[in-house]
């Protein structure tokens, strides 16, 4: 394509906004709503995604260690520990460390524990955790069979439900959102189709004249995508300056637990090229497949 004529769709893109001014402004506020929708549904899911996934990474498995084992037994249990597939790290809690979190763990109350400091009954502890966390329980299970362990603790039953929880999250979040944007982009293909049926007189006179249907498309093609990146911004203004409001609300009380919301950069810059990148291609579809129907012979 020649670059006068590739200026020429540019300008012609731009004029035709202005010249559709009511019909301009219908297919942004489409655009807008129903990005901003998706936009707010974006940030919970992934926000959701983050906090399961860090709940996963603190499962772990305790390996409670035989009273009767020797050194060298310890040595041997961790050397298998690491070598079992599957596990990422193998951490060793003695007995006087496990006894010492019992203590802290209780607060003032746990003072009374530290009769136990001279004849100590805890077993030392191997703390294992997993590559995959869905790979706990199996992990769990082939621990259970080595020597020199006593007890294996994983939260089993709990965890089970935890992971199924997680997985269903995941798939009715994807699930949503994918059909979010399937209405997202039906909405707007209406609402640009109206505009375009508008504008038919206008397509029937190039075609009479002897205009490729390529040369036709171009100035829709930059229309619906100035359309979608435009109805882009508000949603990006609005959900940003909504999760920055609730960041700042709720990072001080949730630092310190499993909950905790992605923080605003890059999270923000992703979010933004995320809308932008989904009204472009909204916008250049819902043209496209708009001004379709006017170039069949």
């Amino acid at each position: 394509m020649k670059l006068n004529t590739l200026r020429r769709h540019f300008r012609e893109s731009f004029k035709s906004l202005g010249r559709n001014g009511w019909m301009t402004f219908a297919s942004i506020s489409a655009v807008t709503v129903t990005l901003l929708l998706v936009g707010v549904f974006l940030v919970i899911m992934l926000n959701i995604q983050h906090i399961t996934k860090q709940i996963e990474r603190d499962v772990e498995i305790r390996v409670h260690v035989d009273l009767s084992a020797t050194d060298a037994d310890k040595d041997a249990l961790r050397a298998k520990l690491e070598a079992l597939s599957g596990v990422e790290k193998v951490a060793y809690s003695s007995k006087d460390e496990e006894l010492q979190k019992l203590i802290e763990s209780f607060g003032e109350d746990g003072q009374s524990f530290r009769l136990f400091e001279q004849d100590n009954p805890l077993s030392d502890v191997f703390i294992v955790k997993a590559e995959n966390p869905l790979d706990t329980e199996k992990i769990a299970k082939q621990i259970e069979t080595l020597p020199s362990v006593s007890k294996v603790k994983y939260g089993k039953g709990q965890i089970e439900k935890l992971f199924a929880a997680t997985t269903t999250i995941r798939n009715v979040g994807l699930a949503l959102i994918v059909g979010l944007l399937f209405t997202a982009m039906f909405l707007i293909s209406n609402t640009i189709k109206i505009t375009i049926f508008a504008r038919r007189r206008e397509i029937e006179i190039m075609r009479l004249v002897g205009a490729t249907n390529g040369f036709i498309r171009w100035p829709f093609f930059l229309e619906g995508l100035w359309l979608g990146v435009l109805g882009s911004i508000v949603p990006i203004a609005i959900v940003l300056s909504a999760y920055s409001y609730i960041f700042d609300l709720l990072y001080p009380r949730l630092k310190d637990t499993f909950f905790q919301l992605l923080p605003f950069y890059p999270f923000a810059w992703q979010v933004a090229a995320v809308l932008v990148l989904l009204g472009a291609c909204i916008g250049i579809w819902g043209s496209m497949m708009s001004v379709r129907r006017f170039l069949k012979v």
